[in-house]
C-alpha cells in the first residue's frame, strides 16, 4: 500500500487545484475568532477587524473574523464528495471587552455557515482539556453572581454532506473490512464526551511558532481519521498548521492534502518525515496491546469472545473485526515541494500473530495482563513528538 501527502503554503480559499468531489474527510482545528493570540492574522485578511476591536466592537469584531473562515468552508463543500465529513476542532472564546466579560460561541457560528453551504450535521464531540492552574476559575470566586465557568472542553463538530456512504463494489468493501477499529474502542470514540484527552504541548523549538500553530493533540485527529474514512481515503486540512493531520494521516494509511498560510511553519511540518515511521509504529503496537488487555480482562470476567481476526489471531468481539489489520508504515520519501510517499507493509505485527487460543489457555491471564501493562506504557499519542 502506498500513500501521497501534499502540503501547500497558501491561503485555504485557494482551493483551485483540490478538485470538486475529490475529498473523502475534512478535518481541521481552524484559527479560533476572539481569542487575542489570532487577532493579527484575522486583521492581515480583514482590515475592519481590527478597526471593530479597537472601537470596542467586540460583536462585529467576531462576525468578521468569521466571515474570513466563510469562504473556506465553502471551498470545504465544494471538494468534499458527497457522503464525506467534514470535522471540525472548534473552541469558543470568552474575553473582556470595554471591561464587559462575555462568551463568544464559535462552534455555533460555524454550525450555522455550514448549514446554509447545505451540510447536514451530525452528533458533535466534546473533548475535555482540563486546566490544571489553580485560580482558573474568573470573577469572585467564592462570593455568589460575580464568577465565571471556566471553558473546559473544545467541540469537534461532526458534519456531512449528503446522505450515508455506501461501500458498493467488493474492493472497497474489502478495504472497509481492513480499516475496521476495535469494538472498544468503538465504543469509546464515538462517545460524544471524550475525558480522555489532553491538551498537552507539542515539542516546538520556536515558542513564537508554537503561538501561531496552536496545533491540537495528535490523538483527536488520529481518531477521526479512523472513525470517519477508510484506508487510502483522501483527507483535507485546509488550517495544517505544524502538520499534525498529515502526520495522523500517514499513520493511519490514508493521502492527505494540507493548507497553511504561515510559510514560517514549512520547517515545521518538514520534521514529521523524520519521526513519523517510527511514531506510528508505537502507536499501532500501543492499539494492539490495549486490544489485547481488553481480550484478557474480558476473559477474567465474563468469558469467551466468538471471533478471531484472521491477520493476528487474537479474539475479538465482532465479525467485523476479523479482517482488521494496521499498517506499519516503513518508508517515506519527500520532495522540496512539499510532496510525501508512504509505502507500507501489508503483513501484520509479527510479536501479535501468536496461536492466542493456546497462549491465553496455557499461559496465566494475570502474567499476560502485566506483561500487557509494560508494553502499552507507552506514552499517549497525544503527548508522542512528532514534530
Amino acid at each position: 500500500m502506498k500513500t501521497t501527502h501534499k502540503v501547500i503554503f497558501d491561503n485555504a480559499v485557494n482551493m483551485e487545484a483540490v478538485k470538486s468531489e475529490s475529498v473523502n474527510l475534512m478535518v481541521t482545528s481552524p484559527p479560533y475568532p476572539m481569542i487575542k493570540m489570532w487577532d493579527e492574522i484575522f486583521a492581515q485578511q480583514s482590515s475592519l477587524v481590527k478597526k471593530a476591536l479597537e472601537k470596542g466592537d467586540g460583536d462585529y469584531a467576531f462576525e468578521l473574523m468569521h466571515q474570513v473562515l466563510d469562504p473556506v468552508w465553502k471551498e470545504v463543500y465544494r471538494v468534499l464528495k458527497y457522503s464525506g465529513f467534514a470535522c471540525i476542532n472548534i473552541g469558543d472564546a470568552t474575553r473582556t471587552i470595554n471591561g464587559n466579560f462575555v462568551l463568544y460561541p464559535n462552534h455555533m457560528r460555524i454550525l450555522k455557515a455550514a448549514l446554509e453551504l447545505g451540510f447536514s450535521a451530525l452528533p458533535c464531540i466534546l473533548w475535555r482539556k482540563q486546566t490544571n492552574a489553580p485560580n482558573k476559575f474568573m470573577g469572585s470566586g467564592m462570593l455568589p453572581a460575580g464568577a465565571y465557568v471556566t471553558l473546559e472542553h473544545e467541540y469537534i463538530l461532526i458534519l456531512r454532506k449528503g446522505p450515508k456512504r455506501e461501500f458498493k463494489k467488493e474492493k472497497d468493501k474489502k478495504i472497509r473490512r481492513e480499516s475496521a477499529i476495535f469494538w472498544e474502542e468503538r465504543n469509546s470514540w464515538f462517545s460524544d464526551v471524550w475525558f480522555d484527552v489532553k491538551g498537552t504541548p507539542q515539542a516546538l523549538n520556536n515558542k513564537d511558532a508554537r503561538l501561531r500553530s496552536a496545533a491540537y493533540p495528535f490523538e483527536v485527529v488520529y481518531r477521526l481519521i479512523n472513525m470517519y474514512s477508510a484506508k487510502s481515503d483522501l483527507v483535507l486540512d485546509p488550517f495544517l498548521g505544524t502538520g499534525t493531520t498529515t502526520a495522523a494521516a500517514m499513520a493511519s494509511g490514508r493521502n492527505s492534502i494540507g493548507y497553511e498560510i504561515d510559510p514560517f511553519l514549512k520547517n515545521i511540518v518538514d520534521r514529521i518525515k523524520d519521526t513519523i515511521i517510527d511514531s506510528s509504529k508505537q502507536i499501532i503496537r500501543r492499539r494492539l496491546a490495549r486490544h489485547m488487555e481488553f481480550v484478557v480482562n474480558w476473559l477474567k470476567t465474563k468469558g469467551g469472545l466468538k471471533y478471531d481476526n484472521a491477520h493476528y489471531g487474537f479474539p475479538v468481539m465482532s465479525a467485523q473485526e476479523k479482517e482488521l489489520i494496521l499498517n506499519d508504515p516503513i518508508n517515506i520519501t519527500h520532495s522540496d515541494t512539499g510532496f510525501y510517499e508512504v509505502i507500507y507493509s501489508g503483513e501484520p505485527q509479527p510479536e501479535f500473530c501468536k496461536d492466542w487460543s493456546k497462549e491465553l489457555q496455557e499461559r496465566n491471564l494475570d502474567t499476560i495482563t502485566q506483561n500487557l501493562h509494560q508494553s502499552i506504557s507507552l506514552k499517549n499519542s497525544a503527548q508522542i513528538k512528532l514534530f
